[in-house]
């Protein structure tokens, strides 16, 4: 085989661009454990989203009083705000793992758990109340949302709803207009290395086309305009069978080490030319609760020393060139999925930016961390693109606000299923997706 010459004119400088760490409220530092209940981040949410709805009813319903839960008397009108806690038959119970009457046949399709004699509850510090009245579904909403409602008690003791107020998209920071050049962040997640439907010259090709070694003078060109790679969990997959609980032999302890050996000379490759942000999802080695905490650098030898390399929390936030991203590994649209119903998964995607809460299902059915004096979940600033990574299949959608707000939604598939990344345009929010396969068509 002859030695390929490389024409240096044809060399292309990477684009560059300015990157902010925005993670701050997600890592756990001096917050201690001792023993505390949930009661307090729901508190802290409520407090906090209560001021803010309060805020927007006089323009909402100038007319109307604002009451507590407590104070509602039968036929009058008024706005009570509070969270609402959603009463599911189906949903499991750890007790029942107890319970000697156990039924043999499981009752319920284990995705979701949607019953339609599910009822609403809205609760505030003075009292509960149900809920009644068709404005309010409780296929959309789950446990943990704070709403403002319209309505009056009835005699039954019932709360009517006639009208609901959600927190709606935040204010958003100014989107620079001066970008006149293509630049892109990559996105992807679900590179499951170690598992099954993990392919690794699939994972190759990928890292080739970002470094800039694969495909022709167009596609090295569009290469050298991806300014950031962002890796949304679940990048390795254990095999099951090494973990019973007992201490593994040093022949497993070795195996276990392999996918991460794999990503780790994977990374180096990528963090050599690019900078990288790596999420931890469900499957990888990090915590189980909400926020997961950045994955251990000491497991990335050789990525790590790269100045380019980042180890960041899931949920993820950050800035490249002014542009604000918020992402995270999937864990909480895919817990909404089980316990309310949409056409699509950017449904709830798009409900988690109305309700102003990344998490509305947590602590209740997905774990987080007991905070005590603060709810890191609430998104206080609009991004201009959220993403949620480890999904069944790409999607995006463009959400507009009512005060101009423009935010870019997208769904990121599993790389390891799909061979799949998505490609986000700094200059118009507008993205593609870059596809690798293997197969000889």
């Amino acid at each position: 085989m002859e030695s390929m010459e490389i024409d240096s004119d044809k060399v292309q400088q990477r684009k560059q661009s300015n990157y902010s760490y925005l993670d701050e409220r997600f890592e756990i530092q001096k917050e201690m454990y001792r023993g505390q209940q949930y009661s307090q981040i729901y508190f802290a949410r409520l407090h906090l989203m209560r001021t803010l709805l309060y805020s927007f009813a006089p323009t909402w319903k100038p007319h109307l009083p604002v009451c507590k839960v407590l104070g509602l008397e039968e036929g009058k009108e008024c706005i009570i705000v509070g969270t609402l806690f959603k009463h599911m038959k189906l949903k499991p119970c750890v007790l029942d793992e107890y319970s000697k009457e156990r039924s043999v046949t499981p009752l319920v399709k284990p995705h979701n758990f949607m019953h339609p004699d599910d009822n609403l509850i809205l609760e505030d510090e003075s009292g509960r109340v149900k809920l009644g009245g068709s404005a309010l579904s409780p296929a959309i909403y789950v446990t943990g949302v704070v709403v403002a409602l319209h309505g009056k008690e009835t005699s039954a003791g019932e709360f009517f709803v006639e009208d609901v107020l959600e927190a709606g998209l935040p204010p958003q920071i100014e989107r620079p207009l001066d970008l006149q050049e293509d630049k892109y962040v990559l996105l992807l997640s679900g590179l499951c290395i170690g598992s099954t439907s993990s392919n690794p010259l699939q994972f190759q090709l990928l890292v080739d086309h970002i470094t800039g070694h694969l495909g022709d003078d167009e596609e090295i060109g569009l290469a050298s305009q991806i300014v950031h790679v962002v890796i949304a969990g679940n990048s390795v997959e254990f095999p099951r069978k090494l973990f019973t609980g007992q201490n593994l032999a040093s022949k497993d302890q070795s195996t276990l080490y392999e996918p991460i050996k794999e990503l780790d000379i994977m990374l180096n490759q990528i963090a050599a030319g690019v900078s990288v942000d790596i999420m931890p999802g469900l499957n990888d080695p990090a915590n189980f609760a909400l926020p997961q905490q950045p994955l251990n650098r000491c497991l990335f030898p050789g990525s790590a020393p790269y100045n380019t390399f980042r180890s960041c929390t899931n949920p993820h936030s950050f800035d490249v060139d002014n542009i604000r991203f918020l992402g995270t590994s999937g864990q909480n649209i895919d817990d909404l999925e089980k316990y309310s119903e949409a056409e699509s998964k950017l449904d709830f995607v798009e409900r988690t930016l109305r309700w102003r809460h990344l998490a509305p299902t947590a602590p209740n059915t997905l774990g987080c961390y007991p905070f005590t004096d603060r709810d890191p979940f609430l998104i206080e600033t609009c991004p201009h693109v959220y993403f949620v990574g480890n999904q069944d299949k790409y999607d995006n959608r463009l959400l507009k606000g009512s005060e101009g707000q423009l935010v870019r939604l997208i769904c990121i598939p599993k790389f390891c299923e799909t061979g799949i990344a998505v490609a986000v345009n700094l200059r118009n929010l507008e993205c593609h997706t870059i596809s690798f396969s293997t197969q000889i068509s």
